[in-house]
């Protein structure tokens, strides 16, 4: 049976304090209360650095068991190596501790830079490298490279048989091609639905058997908020997947003024209970 998410893009932001988190709520206590009132969370620190596999135990053990992660993949991947000879950046990421998260994984999100356009051959290389579940993800982290040593032996012994999905958000006009959706939908990746005033193309398909959108504001990029209609628009996509069969997951990234996390809530209130 096909189940929405709904979460926030993050969960550390000091404007958040005694605003979204009551005051005096303690730094280490913030993932646990955020994951009381959303259904999923955007880890977005691995996409600046990668993260010790401390942490990914930490942020696992801090969430209830049917609680998902999506993982921003890293950007170094994305806007420095820009795709290509990726294969041991690739493996250090996954060697990096995320599999440790267990059922607790989900999507591996993949946001492209805005000055990265449609190259079919690298896009269809770089999507066929991905690893489909966790055996295969676990099997790539073993050809990390020296910085990964020591830090890689909960990947080396993940179950092989749970899958792994994949999302791309693209912010390049000429993305919006049959060509780009077709890709997508041979490879099984979803294309992200992303919402940003304006700023960088809306591809809304389904092209996977789980549909993702990320909300960064609709009006201004990060800041604002989504009023009722708004929120009710999105509850129709979200409805719209889920009758369709598909998983949906939306994540609300606006957090400069603290709408974030109150917009996700609005938007579970709006949906089918899980």
């Amino acid at each position: 049976m096909s189940e929405a998410r709904v979460g926030i893009s993050g969960w550390v932001y000091p404007p958040w304090r005694g605003v979204f988190y009551p005051a005096g709520l303690r730094q280490a206590d913030e993932l646990d209360y955020a994951a009381r009132h959303v259904t999923s969370i955007e880890v977005n620190g691995s996409f600046y650095s990668l993260q010790r596999p401390a942490n990914w135990l930490r942020w696992r053990d801090a969430v209830p068991p049917d609680f998902v992660f999506a993982v921003k993949g890293p950007r170094f991947i994305t806007h420095i190596k820009r795709l290509g000879d990726v294969d041991a950046p690739l493996a250090n990421f996954f060697a990096s501790g995320l599999l440790a998260l267990g059922g607790r994984l989900g999507p591996v999100l993949w946001q492209l830079p805005p000055n990265l356009g449609f190259d079919e051959p690298l896009l269809d290389a770089f999507l066929a490298r991905l690893p489909r579940t966790h055996g295969a993800a676990a099997s790539m982290a073993r050809h990390h490279d020296r910085r990964m040593s020591g830090r890689a032996s909960y990947a080396l012994r993940a179950p092989g048989d749970r899958p792994i999905r994949h999302a791309v958000e693209v912010r390049h006009p000429s993305f919006e091609t049959d060509a780009w959706r077709s890709l997508l939908e041979r490879h099984g990746v979803a294309s992200v639905t992303a919402d940003t005033a304006g700023k960088y193309p809306r591809v809304d398909w389904a092209t996977a058997d789980f549909a993702y959108a990320r909300l960064h504001g609709e009006e201004e990029l990060y800041t604002s908020g989504y009023d009722a209609e708004s929120l009710d628009r999105w509850a129709e996509w979200v409805r719209g997947h889920l009758g369709a069969g598909r998983d949906a997951f939306v994540y609300f990234d606006n957090d400069v003024k603290v709408r974030a996390p109150f917009d996700a809530m609005a938007l579970i209130e709006r949906l089918p209970r899980r």
